[in-house]
């Protein structure tokens, strides 16, 4: 009981010492509000960018594998010719094969993607048509907001049917009724059965399946309606292309035989494919690397904030040797009416921790008002997490008590009877 009333005695003595200069005290604190005020910021703002970057890539699916079509550096060199006629990626044939021969891969979804003109009257929209089956709803997994998805019926009888986007519905079917509306796709009729929600854009180093302006149709549809080549004209030239599939989506059993999978699959279209025309994502990958990029963003930015409050702890040890100088006096008697060296360093040294975790307080304020400064003005995401507040705080103390040891010292070891004469 003794010993407590005695430091809570020091505590306020050290807290009176402190206000008998309070703009020196004031400035003294700013050093370590600023640091642990960045420390905080900077943890937010990379919990924030890398959390929303690991969040797309989930989106995607971790168990998941994408192959898409791409033209091979061949077929990406200019031609001279008017007509040109460019045939590559992927094929019916890989998907089948794809499908029978790994039992690691628990679906497989073909996609086949085509640009046309949506209409429903005077309203009108450039949608990306994916002919795709009914599994796309089940590996690229979306809130359906009305009526329903693909069915294997649907395939198996042609129907020429839509699903579409809650973008999509609202720009074509905006002050019309909405399942079960007739509406044309480039020149074909068909008829709205179910509208889904969709992600925008892309992060994460990967692009998302779906897209704002999707129409999903029957595979079998899209093969009889569009076909598998398409031209296009770009000055006074045809340039012709003959795809099959876009893209082929896959889900593994085991998240464990992601990458074997995946090496197996390389492996088998290498084989089939004279020309490197697909390019395979494996969001598991892109994760891990994610993850690790994380870890490493969070070490270099707490780095850096972690040097301003080692410039606040350096301003609170170069006060504190000052105010030692200044306090000669009192230490020489207080040392002569029996105080011991220990109790003069636990003197100084609760000043210094009474600085550090009152600018560390402060400063926990001004890093929690930043990220959210940040958020509203630029719109970008930021977490604060338990560990960002309490290991600022836990190192802004330890600050104190670092820094306030030799001031302490010092002053511990200040001689009474030449402290007594000093003036």
């Amino acid at each position: 009981m003794l010993g407590h009333n005695r430091l809570t005695r020091d505590i306020l003595l050290g807290i009176e010492n402190l206000k008998l200069h309070k703009l020196r005290s004031f400035l003294t604190m700013l050093g370590v509000v600023f640091g642990v005020g960045s420390v905080v910021a900077m943890l937010a703002v990379g919990e924030g960018a890398s959390k929303e970057a690991l969040e797309q890539i989930r989106k995607v699916g971790s168990n998941n594998i994408l192959i898409n079509s791409v033209k091979s550096v061949e077929e990406e060199a200019p031609s001279t010719t008017r007509v040109r006629m460019s045939v590559y990626g992927l094929t019916y044939n890989d998907f089948d094969r794809i499908s029978q021969t790994f039992s690691t891969i628990k679906e497989a979804v073909p996609v086949k993607l085509v640009r046309e003109e949506g209409r429903l009257g005077e309203r009108s929209l450039e949608l990306r048509v994916v002919g795709t089956t009914p599994a796309w709803f089940d590996l690229v997994r979306r809130p359906i907001i009305g009526g329903r998805v693909l069915m294997p019926l649907d395939s198996i009888n042609k129907a020429p049917v839509v699903v579409l986007t809650e973008f999509g519905a609202r720009r074509l079917l905006a002050t019309r009724n909405t399942i079960g509306q007739d509406i044309r796709i480039g020149g074909n009729s068909f008829r709205v059965i179910g509208i889904v929600m969709s992600e925008k854009g892309s992060s994460g180093g990967i692009q998302l399946p779906d897209q704002v302006v999707d129409a999903y149709i029957p595979i079998e549809v899209a093969k009889a309606y569009y076909g598998d080549t398409s031209i296009k004209r770009t000055s006074g030239s045809f340039e012709m292309k003959r795809v099959e599939l876009d893209q082929i989506i896959l889900e593994v059993t085991r998240m464990e035989e992601v990458e074997r999978t995946a090496k197996g699959l390389e492996a088998m279209l290498e084989r089939f494919h004279d020309k490197k025309d697909y390019v395979m994502s494996v969001p598991l990958a892109l994760l891990k690397q994610a993850e690790a990029t994380k870890r490493t963003f969070n070490i270099v930015l707490g780095s850096i904030a972690g040097i301003s409050l080692l410039v606040g702890g350096i301003g609170i040890m170069n006060i504190m040797l000052a105010s030692v100088t200044e306090r000669t006096r009192e230490i020489g008697i207080r040392r002569a009416i029996g105080a011991k060296k220990g109790q003069i360093i636990t003197q100084f040294l609760i000043e210094t921790v009474v600085l550090s975790t009152i600018g560390g307080i402060a400063g926990l304020g001004l890093g929690v008002f930043i990220p959210l400064l940040i958020t509203y003005i630029a719109a970008m995401p930021t977490v604060i997490t338990p560990l960002s507040i309490i290991l600022p705080l836990v190192i802004s103390m330890g600050i104190g008590i670092i820094f306030g040891l030799y001031p302490a010292a010092r002053a511990a070891e200040v001689d009474p009877i030449i402290a007594l004469r000093h003036e």
